[in-house]
């Protein structure tokens, strides 16, 4: 019964996960027509180091102290956000939402191949490729084909979004290297490099001072930064270490089917009959990925 209840706890972070990464496609999409890529992402890193860093002080935790550690929190850093967040951002300016969510919902078959192709990894079984697959299925499905359609116009774009999406399933994979410290510790030096590397990079090549953002766009850049980011980055290294890579990663499907559920509920769109069936084989997949093996 605690097994049982142990995996729904999970699988509902894994829901809640879904629902901040995804809803950062329409925020980013957003702050993007105002604010140049890399001064977003800047931005968004330094106010989670800001806010994790809070949260470190009031437990009493403190950062590693260790080289080695903070080498393998550099790789995390460009893998999860330095690299794929600013080829999201520069990426969307290019790509229709509904498709960059197909390209970068992708990350689960990266993990699959990544898994089988490379050593000390563990190989996954029929079930998880086939919930893989499947999921992709539904995504396609949701976001429909008229999104697909746009494949190969602005194809740089498209592109930028899919190696995000592999970074994201290197993200996964090497996010199971830090056991040794606890998932705050990790979210917080992911994001002090991520903030080293991003904000001199913003104020050298695009000079945000110059920069007079709407109060919409500010907006959006706070939440993409707190919830979407900081508070999305502890729920993921839990992940990581209860779910594994491929599970956590799994979490890339059900985004499309956050953004519509978004729609419907806030700009009034429409639930049509495909959208519904593609976020049934979404969730259905995801289910057969962190579906618990027999013992």
């Amino acid at each position: 019964m605690n097994r049982t209840s142990g995996r729904a706890g999970e699988l509902a972070l894994l829901g809640i996960l879904a629902l901040l990464w995804g809803s950062s496609y329409l925020f980013l999409k957003t702050a993007v027509i105002e604010i140049p890529p890399v001064t977003i992402i800047a931005l968004r890193v330094l106010g989670a180091t800001l806010f994790l860093g809070a949260i470190m002080a009031f437990k009493g935790e403190s950062v590693p102290n260790d080289t080695n550690t903070w080498g393998r929190l550099l790789i995390q850093a460009i893998l999860n956000s330095i690299a794929a967040w600013t080829l999201l951002a520069w990426g969307q300016q290019y790509v229709d939402a509904g498709l960059a969510s197909v390209l970068n919902s992708t990350a689960p078959i990266f993990v699959v191949i990544a898994t089988a192709l490379l050593p000390q990894q563990q190989t996954p079984t029929y079930r998880k490729i086939t919930g893989a697959g499947v999921s992709l299925v539904g995504v396609a499905a949701i976001v429909g084909t008229d999104a697909l359609s746009g494949l190969g116009d602005g194809l740089s774009g498209q592109i930028a979004c899919l190696v995000g999406a592999a970074l994201y399933a290197g993200a996964a994979l090497h996010g199971r290297r830090f056991g040794h410290i606890s998932p705050l510790a990790t979210a917080t030096g992911t994001m002090i490099w991520a903030s080293i590397a991003l904000v001199p990079a913003a104020l050298l090549f695009e000079q945000p001072w110059t920069l007079k953002p709407s109060i919409e766009a500010m907006l959006s850049v706070a939440i993409l930064s707190i919830p979407c980011t900081a508070i999305a980055l502890l729920i993921y290294f839990r992940l990581v270490r209860t779910l594994g890579s491929l599970g956590t990663a799994s979490q890339a499907y059900l985004r499309a089917g956050i953004g519509v559920l978004l729609g419907v509920s806030i700009l009034g769109e429409t639930l049509t009959l495909n959208i519904a069936l593609g976020m049934l084989l979404a969730i259905g997949g995801v289910a057969l990925i962190n579906w618990p093996a027999r013992r």
